[in-house]
């Protein structure tokens, strides 16, 4: 049970004493994140779209990745938090009422459109508003626009006619990958980044798994707010969502989360929202670290009932670009567990699968599934099953297992799942 540590009479007025501490076990901490990250209790009996845009807003973001090896992550994303939604109340949420949309975070991402004051304040001071953890990027991108002048204009001028994708550029010319991987090389993707860097373009559909590209200002509906924040307020406001996505963080994990690498002064930051009580500190019981791992005001009673038996577990299928895996330290700290994205890797280096799924069940991950979709065939093929060192082993949990893949399967549009024999040993009974 988190409880508050005592602290001096005068901590108050002196401000350079003891600042107040929480301490809670690791275990409050792992259900709080599963809490906050919508993976916990009972999914939504029939989810509409503003479930899917609490669900945004309560994450902060949902990383947008198209590959359909099984389902694009956000999808398989959504579909944990909130059930069988329907992927047309994404689509509309996104193109038609326009209260979703994409961004640069910076990985592809799908956000909530009032939460543009925040994108736009640093569209505004870009270049500027890289920092230096981005190394060189900032001198680059100046240069890159000083030097292509012409060809942004050009390109806005065609977007004044209509949308288009990449190819459809008149200036447009395959070449490789550019060395940052973040483009596809030619000057026409590096202006596009750019442009939506600034906010002058944004995404404005999809043909297939390509980008439809338009003009910011003809397709934000005009209730959106373009008011600039301050860097202070910038900061202040991003921090509070990261912490509340995240339910304990630290500074690191704040920085990591979101918006990924664009606090200036984080720790002055956190100082002031400690001063102003919006943020209070937390000691994990037993932990050896001195890292500083703070939680919203607002979320410390619900700190106070993760601990009771009204917390009800749920298990998950996570996908490879999910939220809860944002952070390689954060879970393996929190959460005692590693994950390597092995798609990234040559194929003989691959120790459980192409496109792994970690098995999340309550605060605990108990094993690792790598499936893949037979659209033709209808078949949601189970390639490997593997179990973490230490997971139940009893029948139940294969069961859960089971029934959590024939709900994924039947939303996928599969009629049948079929495993392989590389399950374990202990859930055989049911993988199969």
């Amino acid at each position: 049970m988190p409880r508050r540590l005592s602290r001096p009479p005068n901590a108050r007025r002196w401000g350079h004493l003891k600042k107040e501490v929480i301490s809670t076990t690791a275990e409050a901490a792992r259900r709080l994140a599963v809490t906050k990250q919508h993976l916990a209790g009972p999914l939504p009996r029939r989810a509409s779209p503003s479930d899917i845009l609490a669900v945004v807003r309560d994450l902060a973001y949902v990383q947008w990745d198209p590959i359909t090896i099984v389902a694009p992550s956000h999808i398989i994303s959504l579909w944990n938090r909130l059930g069988d939604f329907q992927l047309s109340d994404l689509e509309n949420l996104m193109w038609r009422e326009k209260k979703l949309f994409e961004h640069w975070t910076p990985i592809a991402s799908i956000v909530l459109t009032e939460d543009y004051p925040l994108y736009h304040s640093l569209m505004e001071r870009y270049p500027q508003s890289l920092t230096k953890s981005w190394g060189s990027q900032r001198a680059r991108a100046a240069k890159f626009l000083a030097q292509h002048s012409r060809l942004r204009r050009s390109m806005l001028d065609q977007l004044r006619r209509g949308p288009l994708q990449l190819s459809q550029f008149e200036e447009y010319v395959k070449t490789k990958r550019s060395e940052d991987g973040w483009s596809s090389g030619s000057d026409v993707s590096s202006m596009l980044f750019h442009l939506h860097m600034t906010g002058n373009v944004m995404v404005v559909g999809h043909e297939g798994n390509q980008n439809v590209w338009g003009l910011t200002n003809s397709f934000l509906p005009a209730w959106v707010e373009k008011k600039p924040l301050s860097e202070k307020e910038f900061e202040r406001r991003a921090a509070i969502r990261a912490i509340g996505a995240l339910g304990t963080a630290t500074s690191k994990e704040i920085w990591y989360y979101f918006v990924r690498g664009r606090y200036e002064n984080l720790k002055e930051s956190l100082t002031k929202l400690e001063e102003d009580s919006t943020i209070t500190r937390v000691r994990l019981e037993g932990s050896e670290t001195k890292e500083v791992r703070y939680i919203c005001g607002d979320d410390v009673p619900l700190l106070k009932s993760m601990g009771g038996d009204s917390w009800e577990p749920r298990m998950s299928l996570i996908p490879p670009f999910d939220n809860m895996l944002a952070g390689n330290d954060r879970l393996n700290r929190l959460f005692g567990f590693k994950y390597v994205r092995e798609q990234f890797l040559p194929l003989e280096k691959r120790k459980y699968g192409t496109y792994v799924l970690p098995i999340l069940y309550g605060s605990s991950y108990l094993g690792r599934l790598d499936p893949t979709m037979d659209r033709e065939a209808k078949k949601l093929l189970i390639n490997s099953v593997h179990a973490e060192p230490g997971a139940p082993k009893d029948r139940a949990v294969g069961s859960m297992i089971s029934e959590t893949v024939e709900r994924f399967a039947e939303f996928l549009g599969a009629e049948e799942v079929v495993y392989t024999p590389h399950v374990p040993t202990q859930w055989k009974s049911s993988l199969r």
